[in-house]
């Protein structure tokens, strides 16, 4: 009988570790960083072939080196839209970082011209500058919609060969345009300043594969396979490796500078233990107003829950040709926090809270001190 009671309580023992770790393991992928890595084409879409290389290849050779980096940070969670040589449709790419409520997506592609001389980098976002080498590049890369099934169906009559289906843009991801257009130019920024690449720069174009996603996203041009020169560093090992420890580097410095806004460091999430305790112990400040930035936009939009997720309380704030969106109003920063963790919820992942008083930004440490 007392073999079976310490049976049972052993048993008891290991169910209630279980849980725990459970648990841990479950909150630890909860607070990750998501980043969704892209290969460009695979299988039947074989991309470009300049000077006789495999676009698809090149990519997905650039995304699993760069995914191997990011995954060596305890932090960062990667997810994959193909790691084979396998067909994926542009819809499912973006479907694939939707539903993982991604922080990040990042598609890898390389350059193909008529003319073998351009080379350098490229780093794209959405947008709807229609120059005629803009709408070009978007008709080339949106065309392989016609490789898949249903294509009408699941692009609504989406015409790559129409300027006019390529503005088209949608709202929820335009939203996120000005967090793109930050990691883009870090992007090209170490292209140029580590790997010594020329930098064609930031462009803006409304491309499927970007377009669709409810998150910052970019697609990065790594450089032209129609250059001799720079067709053969991009298919060698050495310039590939070069190439994707770039990629990372900016999204580190990318993430980091997001995080400066909460305490948070990518290599360890170690928040500020001095602003820490003062939020424990912060309730309302006085001539104080926090809110929560949920997006920014060229577009002004109407500060309505359903362009918003659902959200009310919005309010808006024009800088420049950027209109800045904010939820909710209130001098508790308790509540604050409370407001930005339901914005987390309904897919704001990069959200953070500002502070005013008297109408002008200040920063949260400012905001905290107490007289």
């Amino acid at each position: 009988m007392k073999t079976n009671n310490i049976n049972t309580l052993v048993l008891l023992f290991i169910v209630f570790i279980i849980g725990l770790t459970s648990s841990a393991i479950a909150q630890s992928s909860y607070n990750k960083f998501v980043v969704v890595l892209d290969a460009g084409h695979g299988g039947k879409d074989h991309g470009n072939l300049g000077n006789g290389h495999k676009e698809k290849k090149i990519a997905l050779s650039v995304v699993l080196q760069l995914g191997k980096e990011l995954e060596k940070l305890k932090n960062v969670r990667v997810i994959y839209t193909r790691k084979t040589d396998v067909f994926i449709p542009l819809w499912k790419r973006a479907d694939i970082a939707n539903k993982a409520d991604a922080d990040l997506f990042v598609s890898i592609h390389c350059n193909a011209v008529s003319n073998h001389k351009p080379y350098g980098t490229e780093t794209w976002v959405l947008g709807e500058k229609n120059t005629d080498r803009n709408f070009e590049f978007a008709k080339r890369e949106n065309e392989v919609i016609f490789l898949e099934e249903d294509y009408e169906k699941n692009y609504a009559g989406f015409d790559p060969s129409s300027p006019e289906s390529t503005i088209a843009i949608g709202i929820e991801q335009e939203v996120y345009v000005e967090q793109s257009i930050l990691l883009a130019q870090k992007i090209e920024d170490t292209f140029k300043n580590k790997v010594k690449r020329k930098s064609r720069g930031l462009k803006q174009k409304s491309l499927l594969v970007i377009r669709n996603t409810y998150m910052p996203s970019v697609l990065v041009e790594l450089g032209f396979l129609t250059n001799k020169n720079e067709g053969a560093f991009l298919n060698g090992k050495s310039g590939q490796s070069k190439m994707a420890k770039a990629i990372k580097e900016a999204i580190i410095e990318y993430k980091n500078e997001l995080d400066q806004n909460v305490g948070e460091s990518i290599t360890g999430y170690i928040d500020n233990t001095e602003v820490v305790n003062k939020e424990v112990r912060t309730n309302i400040i006085e001539d104080v107003i926090f809110k929560v930035q949920i997006a920014a936009s060229s577009r002004k939009l109407l500060t309505k829950s359903y362009n918003f997720k659902g959200l009310s309380d919005i309010s808006r704030n024009q800088q420049g040709k950027i209109y800045k969106y904010f939820y909710g109003n209130t001098s508790d920063f308790n509540e604050a926090k409370v407001l930005k963790d339901n914005a987390k919820a309904k897919g704001y992942s990069t959200c953070f809270i500002v502070a005013y008083k008297n109408g002008i930004k200040i920063p949260i440490e400012e905001a905290l001190k107490r007289p």
